[in-house]
């Protein structure tokens, strides 16, 4: 299995990022990339993310954003929105819940990695989603080899 790299970018810059990556590209500074995951796993995440912070039934699935590239794929506004507020929701008594998500993240089935560097990628992951301007017309992609 590949990787996938999660980007902000505006859509124009993420087809060029997408050509990069189908090319070879190294990883992208600005960039996470997580090694033997798929887009299913940042699905999954998204649910879990939604599920913690209480918008649990949103629609966290990922969606193909042009033709050009059928591995470039767009995070829904209300996944961004929830991984963003990881970095600061807290439950009654119990905390920030961004180490609870990561924490269930990592126990899904076929993850390469465990709760410790899943809860890098979950807080590497949640201030992508906060740096997220719609007016600037930037969103989150992911694109999963």
């Amino acid at each position: 299995m590949g990787f996938t790299e999660i980007f902000v970018s505006t859509h124009d810059e993420a087809l060029k990022r997408a050509a990069a990556l189908e090319s070879g590209g190294p990883a992208a500074p600005e960039a996470v990339r997580i090694p033997e995951i798929s887009d299913f796993e940042i699905e999954r995440l998204g649910d879990l993310a939604g599920s913690a912070v209480h918008a649990a039934g949103a629609d966290y699935e990922l969606v193909m954003v042009d033709v050009a590239s059928d591995a470039l794929l767009g995070v829904p506004d209300a996944m961004v929105r929830v991984l963003a507020e990881l970095l600061s929701y807290e439950t009654e008594g119990e905390g920030v819940v961004l180490d609870e998500v990561a924490a269930g993240w990592a126990a899904e089935e076929d993850m390469p990695f465990g709760a410790d560097q899943a809860r890098t990628y979950v807080r590497q992951l949640a201030e992508l989603a906060s740096t997220v301007d719609p007016a600037a017309k930037s969103g989150l992609y992911v694109w999963a080899s």
